[in-house]
């Protein structure tokens, strides 16, 4: 089966939720951005990412806008259910931007980052990254990938929404180049259903889903 949640912010709490205490060896956890156990790289730190991994579950998530880019582009770089992937420890797996993977015969195309709202009050490489911005790059990769896939998908996972959903949810639109993107990708994308999180709070729209201390069931 597989479950997929909202923002984390680095609260070992989430992961006491009773579904997915629940979750067995077979099941995974995807969660849309703002992981936030990457930033310190304190050995508290480390010893709350071995015992993420160490679950019998897997841990997939995207990035969102308040992670260690740094630290998380360390990680080894490898592949998982047929699209690349950091792998941080154990079972506990970073989803990278633009890939498409298949799990349980479902593909799912992955995106991570954003624009921080409050960037202008944090420090760079302190605690605010510009990577958190998806390049030209990733955004041509991440069309390539899905022209590969006839525009077809299962499912989108992404941290920020398209503008439409951002205004459904928060009643205002926020134009950037990654918004403007997913808009296309709104239009042009066949797909069953769309989660990501970033705005904390809980919302199902017609084909898509806000995420945040919800766990849902998308599978099984």
């Amino acid at each position: 089966m597989i479950y997929v949640t909202g923002d984390t912010h680095g609260e070992i709490e989430r992961f006491e939720n009773r579904r997915i205490r629940s979750l067995g060896k077979k099941d995974c956890l995807i969660i849309c951005g703002d992981f936030g156990f990457i930033w310190e790289n304190s050995p508290k730190e480390k010893a709350l990412l071995h015992k993420i991994g160490s679950k019998r579950y897997k841990t997939l998530f995207i990035d969102g806008t308040h992670e260690n880019f740094d630290l998380l582009s360390a990680y080894p770089v490898t592949e998982l259910y047929g699209g690349k992937v950091h792998h941080i420890s154990g079972n506990l797996y970073h989803l990278m931007r633009g890939e498409i993977y298949t799990i349980e015969g479902k593909t799912f195309f992955a995106f991570g980052g954003g624009e921080s709202m409050d960037k202008d009050f944090r420090q760079e490489n302190g605690t605010w990254w510009k990577a958190e911005q998806p390049t030209e790059e990733e955004i041509a990769y991440a069309a390539h990938n899905l022209e590969k896939h006839q525009y077809t998908v299962d499912y989108i996972i992404t941290h920020q929404p398209s503008m439409n959903d951002m205004g459904m949810v928060t009643g205002r639109r926020k134009v950037s180049r990654l918004s403007a993107f997913f808009e296309t990708l709104s239009q042009n994308v066949r797909y069953q259903k769309w989660y990501f999180g970033s705005l904390h709070q809980d919302k199902v729209l017609r084909h898509s889903q806000c995420l945040f201390t919800e766990v849902e069931k998308i599978i099984g």
